[in-house]
């Protein structure tokens, strides 16, 4: 494993990485590139072009971290949820409340360190 430094992410021509790759916060604003992240706040998808670039962030003692950038010009809009995808997200989000325990919705959810309710981890009878 070879430590990149932040000149050695700088290929905008896409020589070295074969795609266009720039460091860490140092992408052209005027390219109209955006990450999956950035496209999500303008409220779009990468709608199944390829991506166009990258962005590499150094870190020591490991792989660089990467984000992908895709063309604001080819993105679709996203897709509005169905009520049958509400339906299910409903459903889903149910299962996550709802307390193996006492088997009650707490009305937030479980967390997993826990496993289950934060009443039922207080209460004095589960204790041994």
């Amino acid at each position: 494993m070879t430590r990149l430094r932040l000149s050695d992410c700088f290929d905008p021509a896409g020589e070295r990485f074969g795609i266009p790759t720039y460091p860490w916060r140092h992408v052209p604003a005027d390219l109209g590139l955006a990450t999956r992240r950035q496209l999500r706040v303008r409220g779009l998808r990468p709608g199944g072009q390829d991506v166009a670039a990258q962005i590499l962030r150094p870190r020591r003692k490991r792989e660089p971290l990467t984000a992908y950038l895709y063309r604001l010009d080819l993105a679709r809009p996203v897709r509005p949820m169905t009520p049958g995808m509400w339906r299910a997200h409903d459903a889903m989000m149910r299962a996550r409340r709802t307390c193996p325990e006492c088997r009650r919705d707490a009305g937030y959810v479980i967390p997993p360190t826990l496993g289950i309710c934060v009443s039922c981890a207080d209460a004095p009878w589960l204790a041994a």
